[in-house]
């Protein structure tokens, strides 16, 4: 049992609360996305939030926890969809949300504090004509410090991959959690450590990302007969080198109609859509390549939409990635999802094939990134939820058929596929926190002496042995 009245008693002075309800609301993220993981987590709670504003006030807690064995876990906007910011073994949830300053814009570059907002990273870079390359789709409320630690991609992706990749993130400050608590400054193959790590091994105080130009970008859905229309529409889209576009995201019919209820009234029923952010000064040529394709009807354009009809719209990157689930599940609370890999180069037929296997089981929607250098598909299909048996069997589908899934309805690093462990990860992990206490239950390897690193699975963050 945790001694609270002590742990508090050296935090006085922080900003500490304790009030049951909003401790449990500070203790959840989106892991409902996920009946297997809404089952297994929705108990979880911190005994304490605990939010800082300072990195010297996150040294405080964390020596403070060390000292009174009290694990941590690091919370930024809890946008996860995997419950990457809940506390497994109670303790303190360590708040960074008020940490949320952009410090720096220079060429190319921003540095900010980890609890920074995506889009207000974005309103100050944008003043010198630029942007973030990448953000997810909660780029309104999600974190710098929460994307680099629970994300991998999104909105961007097309052009720039995913964080996996050097380059997507520079620098990052992490603060150790030992009996006087250490500041890391990591860079290069290091970064790698604590990208996608949940928060298990430092905490993130500051982020410096690369930026790039930043553009007024037109939102465009197209419409199609069949998915599959749409599938090679987009990879078409997606090898067209002088066009400009930041998101591609062809989703099969009903999902948009039935889904997407702000634009319903642009698009059929038995339509299935390509939701598009494309370059303003590209759009002549954009115009131009999908007449010359064929069978694409443009079905709403922002830059020639009247204001009446832009009223209320959502942005298209809230059509994208995980908010097409997030808007399914509005309407339909029993829906969820996977997220998969269809490998390059036939990785339009696999989805489509898979599309039609599963039929409106598992409606479509890929999302076109960058991978490895060649321009390929994640999927995020909408599963129709059963049962957990039959969720199994659908990602042995597509694992049978060489589609990679990385597990949306697991909590751990290993368990998702994201993230590898090997013996350089974990004695990171040893040195960063020696007691466990940052996040405990969220890496097998720490967990368990005897976890086998050996695995010929697909990774989105590999391991760092070699």
């Amino acid at each position: 049992m945790n001694d609270l009245a002590a742990l508090k008693a050296d935090l006085e002075g922080l900003a500490i609360e304790d009030n049951p309800q909003i401790v449990r609301q500070k203790s959840r993220d989106f892991f409902w996305y996920s009946p297997v993981l809404k089952r297994q987590l929705d108990e979880v709670c911190a005994d304490i939030v605990v939010t800082v504003t300072s990195e010297a006030e996150v040294i405080r807690v964390l020596r403070a926890c060390y000292a009174h064995d009290v694990p941590v876990t690091t919370r930024g906007a809890g946008t996860g969809n995997y419950g990457q910011a809940m506390p497994l073994s109670g303790g303190v949830v360590l708040n960074l949300a008020d940490m949320n300053k952009v410090l720096e814009v220079s060429t190319g570059v921003v540095r900010a504090e980890a609890g920074a907002i995506m889009s207000t990273i974005d309103d100050a870079a944008r003043p010198s004509g630029q942007e973030l390359r990448l953000h997810p789709s909660t780029y309104r409320t999600a974190t710098i410090g929460g994307f680099v630690a629970g994300g991998s991609g999104g909105v961007g992706s097309i052009n720039w991959g995913g964080l996996r990749d050097f380059g997507n993130i520079l620098r990052l400050r992490v603060v150790t959690m030992e009996a006087e608590p250490r500041i890391l400054e990591l860079s290069g193959a290091d970064l790698h450590k604590v990208s996608h790590a949940y928060g298990t091994n430092g905490v993130i105080t500051e982020v410096t990302m690369p930026l790039t130009a930043a553009y007024d970008w037109v939102d465009v859905l197209t419409g199609f007969d069949s998915f599959a229309e749409a599938a090679r529409f987009a990879d078409a889209l997606a090898n067209q080198d002088g066009l400009l576009l930041k998101e591609i995201a062809p989703i099969a019919a009903p999902v948009p109609h039935d889904y997407f209820l702000r634009h319903q009234k642009f698009i059929r029923r038995d339509q299935s859509v390509c939701a598009l952010m494309v370059a303003p000064f590209a759009m002549d040529a954009f115009s131009a390549f999908a007449s010359r394709f064929g069978g694409v009807e443009i079905l709403y354009r922002s830059d020639l939409a009247s204001d009446e009809d832009k009223q209320g719209l959502p942005p298209v990157y809230e059509l994208a990635w995980n908010h097409t689930t997030l808007r399914g599940l509005r309407v339909d609370p029993t829906l969820t999802y996977l997220q998969v890999l269809y490998p390059f180069p036939d990785h339009v037929e696999k989805a489509v094939h898979l599309a039609e296997l599963l039929g409106d089981e598992a409606p479509a929607h890929l999302e076109f990134v960058r991978f490895d250098g060649r321009n390929t598909c994640f999927g995020l299909p909408i599963i129709r939820y059963s049962s957990e048996d039959r969720l199994e069997e659908i990602i042995r589908i597509h694992e049978d058929r060489g589609c990679p899934v990385f597990n949306p309805h697991c909590y751990t690093l290993e368990e998702g596929g994201m993230k590898q462990t090997d013996a350089v990860q974990l004695a990171f992990k040893k040195e960063a926190d020696p007691k466990g206490l940052l996040n405990p239950g969220k890496m097998i390897a720490w967990e368990n002496p005897d976890f086998d690193f050996s695995s010929d699975q697909t990774y989105l963050f590999p391991g760092l042995a070699r």
